[in-house]
C-alpha cells in the first residue's frame, strides 16, 4: 500500500485568485478611461511669414471684409468693410447665438449675393480679451461654416475704439 506523508507540517499557500482579477479590473478600468479623455483641438491654417517681406499684404476688396476686434467684458466690437470708411458699424456685440453668430450668417449670405464670392472674416483678438473668448470665436466660425477667416494683429487705432467704448479693461 501507497504511504502517505501526514506527518509534518503543511507549507501555507496564498491564493492569487483575487490579486488577478484586481489587476485585471485596473487595466480594464485605464484602458477605458484614457480612450474617454482624447483631446479635442481644432484645426487653424495659418500662412507662413514671408522672412524677406514682413509687411507683406494681400489686397482684398473691403465688401469682402468683416472685422471682429475681441475685447474685454466677453464683447465683440465688428466692423464690415475699411477701419477709416466702414460700409457698416462698428457695433457691439455678444458671442453665441444671440449676439454675433445672426450678423455673421448674414453677412456671409450678403457678401455671397453682391459678390459672388466668400466673406473674409478677421479676427483680431485685444491684449484685455481672454483665451475663451478667442475659443468661443473659433467655435462659432466652426458652426457657421465660415469658409475663409484669419486671425490678425489689432492696429492702435482699433484699440482706441475699444478704449472708447469700454471694451479695453481689466
Amino acid at each position: 500500500m501507497a504511504e502517505l506523508n501526514t506527518g509534518g507540517k503543511q507549507q501555507p499557500r496564498v491564493d492569487l485568485t483575487a490579486m488577478v482579477d484586481l489587476a485585471f479590473l485596473l487595466i480594464t478600468f485605464f484602458m477605458l478611461t484614457t480612450s474617454i479623455n482624447k483631446p479635442n483641438a481644432m484645426d487653424v491654417a495659418m500662412p507662413d511669414k514671408n522672412e524677406e517681406d514682413p509687411e507683406d499684404r494681400l489686397e482684398v476688396a473691403d465688401t469682402r471684409t468683416l472685422t471682429l476686434l475681441l475685447g474685454s467684458n466677453n464683447k465683440i466690437e465688428w466692423y464690415h468693410g475699411d477701419y477709416s470708411n466702414p460700409i457698416e458699424g462698428p457695433e457691439i456685440v455678444d458671442y453665441g447665438k444671440e449676439g454675433i453668430r445672426p450678423i455673421l450668417i448674414k453677412k456671409m449670405e450678403q457678401v455671397k449675393q453682391q459678390t459672388g464670392k466668400d466673406l473674409i472674416i478677421v479676427l483680431r483678438p485685444s491684449e484685455k480679451s481672454t483665451h475663451r473668448n478667442l475659443v468661443d470665436i473659433l467655435d462659432e466660425m466652426n458652426i457657421i461654416k465660415a469658409p475663409i477667416y484669419m486671425i490678425g494683429t489689432i492696429s492702435d487705432p482699433e484699440i482706441e475704439v475699444l478704449k472708447r467704448d469700454n471694451l479695453y479693461n481689466d
